[in-house]
């Protein structure tokens, strides 16, 4: 058997799970399922198998370290292929293949989404094994997840008749789009459609020969990106040029869709039907859905009480939630936004996330704590010319050799110990102490200690923005 090379797509926004998921720090980062993020969930959901080799997760640039450091904390190696603009997933698994091939040898990609969620994991497994058989044959193999309801949020794929040697496939007979609710329910009783899961097992090789195919222009572009980009420890960065001239497109349009037209030289392609407890957790309904519920069918995070309540998904991250005789609901509740919508309307968050973003408003794309490489920081307060921040620094860990145009800034060290860089002075500060940071004056901050470092800044100027910042040394590569 080919070594299993587990590929993580782990691209998206989410913003249908606005507020807890934002453009910087999206769903698949999040612990919606458990004590781990999706993407952890997903990186660990085929241990045990034979084989298997380190995955590559394939994310968006911004999103590296904390990637990183997610993959860290699991016990896991790896490398993240970083894309510096999203061209949907076609691209995405086309650069996974390609370095998969540049590593020597041919493996079986298993490509799963990093934001998804399956329950019965064993069964998941085994179901990957008997595709993996079917890839290493040539087929290029999809899983289409047994429907239970008449779903119109996702796509569909129509079996075709068994495959005659028994391994639970069936070959595909089409592809269709999300359909409204009276077509998904003839699909439904048909008993033959299944909801396209969007996850592949086939061989790098297979992969490329299709695209060669079908899509060479996407094909040229990835090897063009690939090749003129460069490794940086377990980061393997593409041309930033090369790749946004690459066409965006999906999987399914690009290959998987054009394999039942049996055209020379494209693989056959092949589904299996998956009944493992599957969710892509789109929107707010769907992850209520996947949640353990009461008898009244509530489902609880935090600080909640509910009084009367039926069908409720109640979330605190920071406040007291207390929900009194409403059914049907979502709330959710952050340190800086709170959200109330009825299960019908949750596709509807999207529209709210638009809005937010066309009046240019960063709660669209940041949390009120923003995770850094070096920690993390906090925006607990800000008015006219003032901000406040908690930061925690990780220990050993340093910001960038910096300076700001338009502020000032007060440190004042809560716990352990910072060593301070103030233009010529380095010195350290302890807890209970301080030091002032006058504008345009070099300055980095440092943890020297084995403790995590907590400070608050306060900031006061004439412009607080996070552009504000010139660096003229970095550990971790920012400009």
């Amino acid at each position: 058997m080919n070594k299993i090379l587990p590929v993580v797509l782990s691209g998206g926004s989410g913003t249908r799970l606005w507020p807890l998921s934002r453009e910087k720090f999206p769903k698949q980062l999040l612990p919606l399922v458990g004590d781990q993020s999706m993407l952890q969930a997903t990186v660990a959901r085929l241990d045990g198998l034979a084989c298997l080799g380190d995955p590559l997760l394939v994310c968006n640039e911004e999103h590296r370290f904390v990637v990183a450091e997610q993959m860290r904390v699991l016990g896991k190696q790896g490398k993240a292929l970083l894309e510096p603009c999203g061209r949907n997933t076609a691209p995405a698994l086309t650069l996974a293949a390609l370095w998969a091939q540049q590593q020597g040898g041919d493996p079986v990609l298993v490509v799963m989404p990093a934001d998804h969620v399956i329950l019965d994991g064993t069964l998941f497994r085994e179901t990957v094994l008997k595709a993996v058989t079917l890839a290493e044959k040539g087929l290029a193999v999809t899983f289409g997840i047994t429907p239970d309801c008449p779903e119109t949020g996702y796509g569909y794929i129509q079996q075709g008749s068994p495959l005659a040697d028994g391994s639970g496939a069936f070959k595909l007979a089409r592809f269709v789009e999300k359909p409204d609710h009276e077509t998904a329910q003839v699909y439904l009783d048909s008993g033959s459609f299944l909801w396209n899961s969007g996850i592949f097992v086939m061989r790098a090789s297979t992969w490329v020969k299709a695209l060669e195919s079908c899509r060479p222009d996407i094909l040229a572009a990835c090897r063009d990106a690939l090749q003129k980009g460069s490794e940086d420890g377990d980061f393997i960065r593409v041309d930033r040029v090369a790749f946004e001239n690459c066409p965006s497109d999906s999987i399914d349009y690009a290959v998987m869709e054009r394999l039942m037209a049996k055209q020379a030289g494209l693989p056959e392609g092949v589904v299996i039907p998956l009944s493992a407890g599957w969710s892509d957790v789109g929107a707010w309904d769907a992850l209520w859905k996947v949640l353990p519920k009461c008898d009244l069918g509530n489902s609880v995070r935090g600080d909640v009480l509910l009084e009367g309540c039926r069908n409720t998904l109640a979330i605190s991250e920071s406040r007291l939630v207390a929900c009194v005789g409403v059914s049907n609901l979502v709330v959710v509740e952050t340190d800086d936004a709170i959200l109330v919508a009825h299960h019908d309307a949750t596709q509807d968050v999207k529209k709210i996330v638009d809005r937010l973003k066309a009046d240019k408003r960063s709660i669209a794309q940041w949390h009120r704590k923003v995770y850094r490489p070096w920690g993390w920081y906090d925006g607990v307060d800000a008015g006219a010319r003032f901000q406040v921040k908690r930061i925690g620094v990780k220990p050993g860990a340093a910001l960038s050799l910096q300076m700001h145009h338009h502020r000032a800034e007060h440190w004042i060290v809560v716990s352990g110990t910072a060593r301070v860089t103030k233009g010529d002075e380095v010195f350290l500060v302890s807890e209970n102490q301080s030091t002032y940071i006058p504008l345009g004056v070099r300055h980095r901050l440092e943890n020297p200690g084995i403790v995590p470092l907590e400070m608050i800044e306060v900031q006061s100027g004439s412009y607080l923005g996070e552009d504000d910042i010139v660096r003229f040394e970095d550990t971790y590569g920012r400009n």
